[in-house]
């Protein structure tokens, strides 16, 4: 017994292959990848973000070491990369966004279009901040000697901050000067003026390459495999 979904207009809303030869031929001039290895790049760029190369190590050593890769390998193989290639093949045929691939699906899917929307903007959020933190440390590594191996003096040029001390240096810059937490929470402590300057950026260049397109993208994609 086959089970079957009504889903009415589904072979009207996804193109046939002469629709698709048809479209190549109207789209000589729409930008495309210069080659492969930038795409590939890209969306491994996109998959990969900066923690899960940093995590991974730790979270491995966690759950049993070269035991956990085991697992890990065959839902790799099983699930992940059939997951990856199918959203890879599904986007190649119906040439549309991630509202539109869903919609031409099911009308009724298309808010996992607009979540999955939202969840990039989310990540784009979370990792532009981390950018904006990169950016300031790498402004403040051509110092010498780097104001991050050594406590700041006190107010009366005496000795070294205490709280500086009690902890790291490390960590008292970046939570003192980088962030500029208070001690309270309910003091917010204002606007960190150099934070916002190099969050403005992290947004500029970001916005350079979205209007540039795929041109500009796919060569500056090699420095998010950099930074994983």
């Amino acid at each position: 017994m086959r089970l079957v979904l009504p889903n009415p207009g589904l072979d009207l809303r996804i193109p046939s292959y002469e629709d698709l030869d048809r479209m190549d031929k109207e789209e000589d001039d729409r930008p495309k990848w210069d080659n492969k290895a930038q795409y590939i790049l890209t969306c491994v760029g996109f998959c990969i973000g900066l923690g899960n190369v940093w995590r991974f190590p730790y979270l491995c050593q966690s759950h049993g070491g070269g035991a956990f890769l085991i697992p890990y390998l065959i839902l790799m193989v099983l699930e992940g990369m059939p997951l990856l290639l199918l959203e890879f093949a599904i986007g190649q045929r119906l040439r549309k966004g991630s509202v539109g691939v869903w919609r031409s699906i099911n009308p009724y899917l298309t808010g996992v279009g607009i979540a999955s929307m939202l969840v990039s903007l989310l990540v784009g959020l979370y990792y532009n901040t981390l950018v904006a933190w990169i950016i300031w440390y790498l402004f403040n590594s051509f110092q010498n000697p780097l104001p991050w191996t050594q406590c700041p003096l006190n107010e009366n040029g005496t000795g070294f901050v205490a709280e500086c001390e009690q902890s790291s240096t490390v960590d008292y810059y970046f939570y003192r000067v980088t962030l500029s937490s208070t001690t309270s929470i309910a003091d917010s402590g204002g606007i960190n003026w150099p934070i916002v300057l190099c969050l403005l950026t992290a947004w500029t260049i970001v916005a350079i390459c979205c209007i540039r397109g795929i041109s500009t993208a796919g060569k500056h994609v090699v420095t998010a495999i950099l930074l994983t």
